[in-house]
């Protein structure tokens, strides 16, 4: 076991049996949204339009665009960052209970956050530049005292409204990007060391502190809600996760609703209102993010017992291995779409890529439900959890 912290000895990992059931179907579900956001940026060799969609869809391409843009874009990272300012609480939280003072609690979550912004930064560089785990692991080591004790609702509450103002006013900024025919260049190198060179330069010159900068107001929004409990008891706070499920995702589509028609060639916006739609997408995407936390703390209410159903044990099992499961889908993008690999991406359109990403998470889910079935973590869960607690 690790050696004793300030008086008291760290309890490690929370085991799968005791862990609250309505965190981890959120966090399986919100794979999927992951899947299908992520999936947009591997696309390249074709005239590119708003947010990394093509430039002018057509059919079946013209409404997944519109509806990934109200329900998936944009609305995905927010829960993800919700989540995990939610996780970091409940790790805090568990670590009080035994009596471990508040700044030993404080070094954990920075030595877990180190451990993180690497695996963030070789998820980066190797295989996705979109990658958001390393701005987590930032984020951790930078505001662990205020995540854990230090912040009340008030700077918590202000630390939202900022983030969501630096999501608005850089939202704001897609009706002056120029169009391009790939929203990473490093997806269309075709000679994997020049890609790894690319990617890495993507990462690290811009990559990892836009995430932060996305990111950020969204993990003080999972701090905020994880001090009230909204998804370690949702029964108790059932009208209002009502509320902020049914006005968070109403805020989501109507407020994703202009880009939507914008992107998807049904609104020939001028540039102004293309930025204000973008600004307005953005702004929604936190609320979006809040509302699917809510819905999924909702859906958890009876299927939370010792016998909840397949699909929802198998999504749980999922939320349980969730860093596995996210760098489990760019393994699998990495080998299908860049063109250093088959090259799919630049083929696959808005609802070709939806339906492969789909599956991606499917096929996930059944190995993450198997093994939970035969009572394995998940693999990079075991890593991180080495490196953060030690051997046990």
């Amino acid at each position: 076991m690790p050696a004793p912290l300030d008086g008291a000895v760290d309890p490690g990992p929370t085991p799968l049996r005791d862990r609250v059931p309505a965190p981890d179907l959120a966090r399986g579900g919100m794979l999927l949204l992951i899947a299908l956001a992520n999936v947009v940026f591997w696309g390249y060799g074709r005239p590119l339009g708003l947010r990394g969609y093509p430039a002018d869809p057509r059919g079946v391409d013209q409404v997944v665009t519109v509806v990934q843009l109200v329900l998936v874009d944009g609305r995905a990272y927010p829960l993800f960052a919700l989540l995990f300012g939610y996780g970091v609480v409940q790790l805090a939280r568990r670590r009080a209970a035994v009596g471990l003072p508040a700044p030993a609690v404080v070094r954990l979550v920075r030595r877990r956050g180190w451990w993180l912004l690497l695996i963030g930064v070789a998820h980066g560089v190797l295989l996705f530049p979109g990658d958001v785990v390393g701005a987590y692991g930032l984020l951790a080591v930078l505001l662990a005292g205020a995540l854990v004790h230090a912040a009340g609702d008030r700077a918590l509450l202000a630390v939202v409204g900022c983030g969501a103002t630096v999501v608005t006013v850089v939202g704001a900024a897609v009706a002056f990007v120029p169009d391009a025919a790939a929203m990473m260049p490093s997806m269309a190198v075709a000679e994997p060391l020049p890609a790894l060179a690319a990617r890495a330069v993507e990462y690290l010159s811009g990559g990892l502190i836009g995430s932060v900068l996305g990111v950020f107001g969204a993990v003080a929004m999972g701090t905020w809600a994880a001090r009230r409990g909204l998804l370690d008891d949702p029964a108790s706070h059932r009208p209002l996760l009502v509320r902020l499920a049914a006005g968070g995702l109403a805020a989501a589509v109507l407020g994703g609703l202009p880009l939507a028609l914008i992107a998807g060639g049904v609104w020939a916006a001028p540039s102004g209102a293309t930025a204000a739609a973008g600004a307005l997408h953005s702004l929604t995407g936190y609320a979006g993010g809040l509302g699917y936390a809510a819905l999924f703390g909702l859906l958890a209410l009876g299927r939370t017992g010792d016998r909840p159903g397949v699909v929802a044990r198998a999504v749980r099992a999922c939320g349980q291995r969730s860093l596995s499961c996210y760098l489990a889908q760019s393994v699998a993008f990495a080998a299908l779409l860049p063109a250093w690999t088959l090259g799919w991406g630049a083929v696959l359109g808005p609802a070709d890529a939806a339906l492969l990403a789909a599956g991606v998470w499917l096929v996930i889910l059944v190995v993450a439900a198997a093994s939970d079935r035969l009572g394995l973590r998940g693999p990079a869960e075991v890593v991180l959890r080495r490196l953060t607690y030690g051997r046990r």
